[in-house]
């Protein structure tokens, strides 16, 4: 097993998978590539078992049933991983708005010595292509709020494109990770950073999708906006086990 697994959760993804996993598996550095499926009617399963037999020991799949959400897909590849020898966890969207050639800055951060790496839109050297201006200014003022309300100094706290290190991992209760969409991602490097991690900002350029359809929906917003204000009171602490 390679140290650098990257987790890929995917709901209707035939036109970006094949691509998108080819794209990993050719970059120098060596990445393994776990697919998180919430039960694709499109064939996007398929796709990938037929792939699995070009890499048989580096491409791996897991099946859900029906649609559950990206943080619980992100969570069931987290135990995934820990239960393999993976020190890189990567989280990445599968429709290309981010750059798999970036992994292996992540990665690079990681191993001097960050401990969660973050893909960031909003820190200088960070872009946004092909977004309409309200999305963008949607997106950058939710980063605001969310420092605001929380008090942390992460200018990107929606992203979704990071590296953990294994050791993050093992000491989060995912029991107790209790959102599923943008929530989720502020919510796991907010809990990183109150149980002393590190996490450290990597510029990227963030490209919309050009092939599929966009999850994204109000009531993820809706989710983050609230969610925001319980997890300022929230108690944090390490898992005991893992």
């Amino acid at each position: 097993m390679s140290d650098s697994l990257v987790i890929i959760p995917t709901y209707n993804e035939k036109e970006n998978i094949e691509k998108m996993i080819r794209k990993v598996f050719s970059l120098s550095v060596p990445f393994h590539v776990l697919i998180v499926d919430d039960g694709s009617p499109d064939g996007t399963p398929e796709i990938v078992k037929n792939l699995q037999k070009e890499f048989p020991s580096t491409l791996f799949i897991e099946e859900r049933k029906g649609k559950q959400g990206l943080g619980t897909a992100y969570i069931h590849g987290f135990n995934w991983a820990l239960k393999k020898s993976c020190e890189y966890i990567f989280e990445m969207d599968a429709d290309f708005s981010h750059n798999p050639q970036d992994l292996i800055r992540l990665r690079e951060a990681c191993v001097k010595g960050a401990d969660v790496a973050v893909g960031s839109r909003y820190v200088s050297g960070g872009k946004i292509q092909n977004w309409p201006t309200d999305r963008i200014l949607m997106s950058y003022f939710a980063s605001v709020y969310v420092r605001a309300v929380l008090w942390v100094n992460i200018r990107d706290t929606t992203a979704g494109f990071k590296c953990y290190r294994r050791r993050v991992l093992e000491a989060i209760d995912f029991e107790e990770i209790k959102f599923v969409g943008y929530a989720f991602q502020i919510e796991m490097k907010y809990t990183a950073m109150r149980l002393g991690f590190k996490v450290v900002e990597v510029p990227i350029t963030f490209t919309d999708r050009v092939e599929g359809v966009s999850k994204m929906s109000s009531k993820i917003f809706k989710e983050a906006f609230w969610g925001v204000l319980q997890m300022r009171t929230k108690k944090i602490e390490k898992r005991k086990t893992i």
